[in-house]
């Protein structure tokens, strides 16, 4: 992030815009929705500004650019078609310190002005760093349809009552709890319609009652799906928003992580092979510790919590200890993995059924039931199962699945360096270790895996596959 996005207060401050085109015209129009003082410098000016003269909103000097216009201001915006001059001008505002910002040239710009969807007292601001406007008009015009244009009201309602709340919820969490309250329901609505004495009515009673009431914490385990943050669910997000503690491990992408909320704690509990942050016990027991202290904990697993994610043994511990809980599924690594592989877990051609397994070691073995896994007709996905490879596909073959079976290991499955390679039962040992697969990795078995020259299509338009 090259630019950092900050706010500045304009009561006091004194801008100054050197120009008075239309260009220039632009900027102040952008100044005037601020309380800044605005002086404008130029030996000519377009009909906008003189307007802005005549209703007396800024200040016109006519004349050209001199040094000792830059005494006494705070940001500069340089809007002339002198390119000599725009350079002067900023290395002299560079050399006192002065915010400066000359219009359409980035690299002599110490600030950008943001493209701003003003709903005041809410105002968004967004940026490309002056490297794709286009997009970023597009952006806008998408979020200018999704915001509504009286989401100010619940922004000056909020305004109202700030300090009354304050009084009256003495901490942090309860006055955050109250305030999703209010905006998720019928307090909101009727700020909406315009019913302010009957939303002040429902506001009144709802702060009693939370007034009376102890925060209650409560856990999400929320399925993080394969990686690509694209999959995540709608509900996934909402409560990884409301998050006060976020409890995640290795394989947890850290792009889904920018999606929780910023003032959230963040607690790593590892989990990679043979090499565990917490053991399992100690993450039930945290995130069951966590809720009692009243906070809303997001426990984000990789796939989804029901597949191989350990679920079933925290909520276990939660149910223990009294403490509520929700579970959000995600995209399993089988499905995504197989979807972005252009692998197909069923096919009327290939297979009716398919099998999801772990290929995890214990004793350097793999105890699992080969006998059932080897059908006609079936694909078997496992899960963890990269360092016991050898071992699966030695059992496979010796309870009678064709050495030449089609296989494939999908590594960093749905994320843009994802990895995919194939074989065959007797093959693909040597073929991952030549390509040095890594975790995280899943293995897909079955003749469905023939397909993917042909249905392959994430491949296509990213990386290679190997």
């Amino acid at each position: 992030m090259r630019y950092f996005p900050i706010f500045i207060d304009t009561k006091e401050l004194h801008c100054l815009v050197v120009g008075a085109g239309e260009v220039a015209a632009r900027k102040i129009e952008l100044l005037l929705k601020s309380d800044a003082r605005i002086t404008v410098v130029a030996p000519w000016a377009c009909d906008t500004v003189l307007g802005f003269v005549q209703q007396q909103q800024i200040t016109l000097i006519n004349r050209k650019f001199q040094d000792s216009d830059l005494n006494n201001k705070d940001m500069v915006f340089v809007a002339t078609d002198d390119g000599h001059i725009n350079a002067e001008i900023h290395a002299l505002a560079t050399q006192q310190k002065i915010l400066v910002n000359v219009v359409d040239n980035t690299p002599l710009c110490k600030f950008i002005t943001p493209s701003i969807i003003d709903r005041s007292p809410i105002v968004i601001a967004m940026s490309s760093g002056g490297v794709a406007p286009v997009l970023l008009r597009y952006l806008r015009q998408k979020l200018e349809s999704v915001i509504p244009k009286k989401v100010a009201r619940l922004g000056k309602f909020s305004e109202k009552f700030r300090e009354t709340v304050k009084q009256r919820l003495s901490s942090v969490t309860a006055r955050r709890y109250f305030w999703e309250d209010v905006l998720d329901g019928p307090v909101a609505e009727q700020i909406y319609n315009d019913n302010p004495d009957q939303a002040e009515a429902m506001f009144e009673t709802l702060l009693d009652s939370h007034g009376e009431q102890k925060t209650q914490g409560e856990v999400y385990l929320v399925g993080a799906g394969p990686g690509d943050p694209d999959l995540l669910t709608f509900k996934a997000l909402r409560l990884m928003q409301k998050a006060d503690v976020v409890v995640y491990d290795r394989l947890v992408s850290k792009d889904i992580l920018e999606l929780v909320r910023r003032d959230a704690e963040k607690i790593y509990v590892g989990k990679a092979k043979s090499k565990h942050t917490l053991p399992q016990h100690e993450i039930n027991d945290l995130l069951a510790r966590e809720a009692l202290k009243g906070n809303r904990v997001v426990r984000l697993k990789g796939g989804d919590p029901f597949i191989f994610g350990r679920g079933g043994e925290e909520i276990e511990t939660l149910v223990k200890h009294n403490v509520r809980f929700q579970v959000v599924p995600g995209v399993t690594a089988a499905a995504g993995a197989a979807s972005y592989a252009g692998i197909p877990l069923t096919h009327r051609d290939h297979a009716q059924s398919v099998v999801f397994a772990t290929g995890h070691l214990k004793d350097e073995s793999i105890d699992l039931d080969w006998p059932a896994l080897v059908q006609n007709n079936q694909t078997i996905v496992f899960y963890m199962g990269l360092t016991g490879l050898p071992i699966i596909c030695k059992k496979l073959i010796e309870h009678g699945m064709p050495s030449d079976m089609p296989i494939a290991m999908v590594e960093s499955a749905t994320m843009e360096h994802q990895r995919v390679v194939t074989g065959t039962l007797s093959t693909i040992e040597s073929i991952a270790s030549a390509a040095n697969i890594k975790p995280p990795a899943l293995i897909i078995v079955g003749t469905v895996v023939s397909l993917r020259d042909t249905l392959n299509w994430y491949q296509q338009e990213h990386s290679p596959s190997v």
